[in-house]
């Protein structure tokens, strides 16, 4: 809904904005936007494990799992489990990874290149028809997004959400002729990889196809 929809658009600004916390500036509506939405996660999350405990119980007990129930039911090396709150704070900071700059991206292919639009398009409508008023999708609705799911994948390889990622060394050790030693940060640049013409032939060409498994793998 619109309230959910605006809460996110300033949670993002606040995000990038002077951290100045007075009423009335964006990092302060960010701050009472956070919780309204943390709030909600909450809920949802409570719910969720009842619903786990339940489903224990029964005879045919599913290990197949959403998100939030792998977030519940994993623990950590230490065998700690995250609590609600922490559980709450990552699904917004994926919430939000995937509310703008992914969407944005994959809107703006969509719009540069019609013949793809169209292929989304129909796959999506004949998804929708089979659907009753007011029906939701359902997870074998979205598994049968095959074109739609190679476009966002096709997009994201192109015009990834974050370019960079660090990692540190935990033993000494040697890569491409270079010493890397213990405790050191190494920095991997995504499209080292994401535009390596030995993964992806053509590399700058918008080409979903390359995730439908009959080429080399991504």
């Amino acid at each position: 809904d619109t309230k959910h929809v605006d809460s996110f658009a300033d949670l993002i600004t606040g995000m990038i904005s002077v951290p100045v916390n007075i009423p009335g500036t964006p990092f302060n509506r960010a701050i009472k936007d956070a919780k309204f939405i943390r709030k909600e996660l909450l809920v949802i999350i409570k719910e969720r494990k009842v619903e786990l405990l339940l489903d224990q119980k029964k005879e045919y007990y599913s290990t197949t799992r959403d998100l939030l129930s792998r977030l519940l039911l994993t623990p950590d090396e230490n065998g700690k489990f995250m609590s609600e709150v922490e559980i709450a704070d990552r699904i917004i900071a994926l919430l939000i990874g995937g509310f703008d700059t992914t969407t944005s991206t994959i809107i703006s292919y969509l719009a540069q290149l019609p013949h793809v639009h169209d292929q989304v398009f129909k796959e999506q409508m004949k998804i929708a028809e089979s659907k009753g008023p007011k029906e939701l999708l359902n997870w074998e609705d979205i598994q049968k997004m095959k074109y739609s799911w190679n476009v966002a994948c096709e997009a994201m390889r192109l015009a990834p959400p974050s370019q960079v990622a660090f990692k540190e060394a935990l033993i000494d050790f040697t890569y491409a002729g270079f010493k890397i030693p213990k405790g050191w940060k190494a920095c991997w640049g995504v499209n080292s990889t994401h535009k390596n013409p030995m993964y992806f032939p053509d590399q700058e060409k918008f080409d979903p196809s390359r995730f439908e498994g009959n080429g080399p793998a991504p």
